[in-house]
């Protein structure tokens, strides 16, 4: 049995979601302490439940100590493979993490994998969903994983309401990814989604952000006007490669006016792409696993080393035999993933 502190390093919930995953594939028992111990509120939360309870009902796994504020968790890993799991958060918690967690346990399924979830769809401190469908599948598609989803409903927060139904097919053999270059830039895609708001967020929003991008590439952004119990809007934008794909995306909350979001997150996305990286750091956070399985080593470069890549490098080498190098070159780093 593992014995995982999960104080150190980023010490969120990330470590619980990637460990209970990485359980279910290597049936190895986890046993993990001091869970969120260095954040405001200790333990862990609904969210982080229903990702641990999800990954267990799909493997016939037995898990102790799974409750909110629950600072302590076992996890024994069973043989299931239930290919269609139903869950509701049951706030705005977000539905992405808790995708990460039930796609990354089901990497030995033999039929396809269904997941209807209900929760925050577009959230503070967590990936939208729509970067998934945008950036993270595309990628994932390149290393012969195949998956997508459909958003039924937008949930924001407080309230939540969203649904999301995702599907994964089994994975085979995974391959490496190789991304030294990014190439030529092709285009820059957005989603645009607003509920229960008026018109002229949209409008303020959209404006800044083209004029603060002025670059020369095609600029094509979805405008989704939705109808649901909570009230949000956002954009999730995608700088399209020849060989990857960048991305960044912004909130509005009532402290971050509409203009100026769409101004950010231009402003972001232009410093990824200026950067030199052939990767962003949240993609590279969410991928890592399965360049940990690939059959074969996998390399790209981030514009900066974050707590969360360092934690999920070091989770990983827990559980698999795999290496990591990091070597920086210049403003940027390179980061090379060698199974064993």
């Amino acid at each position: 049995m593992l014995e995982i502190d999960s104080s150190k390093g980023e010490g969120g919930g990330q470590v619980v979601r990637s460990s209970v995953a990485l359980s279910a594939i290597t049936g190895i028992e986890a046993h993990l302490t001091r869970i969120r111990e260095n954040r405001p509120t200790n333990g862990l939360s609904k969210q982080h439940c229903i990702a641990v309870k999800a990954v267990a009902d799909m493997t016939d796994s037995v898990v102790i100590g799974n409750h909110a504020g629950s600072r302590d968790l076992l996890f024994k890993p069973g043989n299931g493979k239930r290919s269609d799991i139903k869950l509701d958060i049951g706030t705005a918690g977000s539905i992405s993490l808790v995708l990460q967690a039930v796609m990354l346990a089901a990497r030995h399924h033999k039929e396809k994998m269904r997941v209807d979830v209900s929760g925050g769809t577009n959230v503070m401190w967590a990936p939208p969903i729509d970067s998934y469908q945008q950036i993270l599948f595309p990628l994932m598609e390149r290393m012969g994983i195949h998956a997508k989803l459909d958003i039924i409903d937008r949930g924001f927060y407080p309230d939540g309401g969203g649904r999301v139904i995702a599907e994964l097919e089994p994975v085979d053999e995974i391959r490496p990814l190789v991304i030294e270059d990014l190439g030529k830039l092709e285009r820059i895609d957005g989603i645009f989604y607003i509920q229960r708001l008026k018109d002229d967020i949209m409008e303020d929003m959209l404006s800044s952000c083209k004029e603060t991008l002025d670059l020369k590439c095609p600029v094509n952004i979805d405008v989704q006007r939705t109808v649901g119990n909570s009230k949000g809007a956002g954009l999730s934008l995608a700088a399209v490669y020849e060989n990857g794909r960048l991305g960044s995306n912004v909130l509005t909350t009532r402290g971050h006016p509409a203009k100026q979001a769409g101004e950010d997150v231009a402003k972001d996305l232009l410093k990824e792409m200026s950067s030199g990286a052939t990767m962003d750091v949240y993609t590279a956070d969410q991928l890592l696993p399965y360049m940990a399985m690939a059959n074969g080593p996998s390399e790209f470069t981030v514009s900066r080393i974050s707590k969360h890549l360092l934690s999920q490098m070091d989770t990983l080498e827990t559980f698999l035999d795999v290496r990591f190098g990091v070597e920086r070159k210049g403003h940027i780093y390179n980061l090379s993933v060698v199974p064993g």
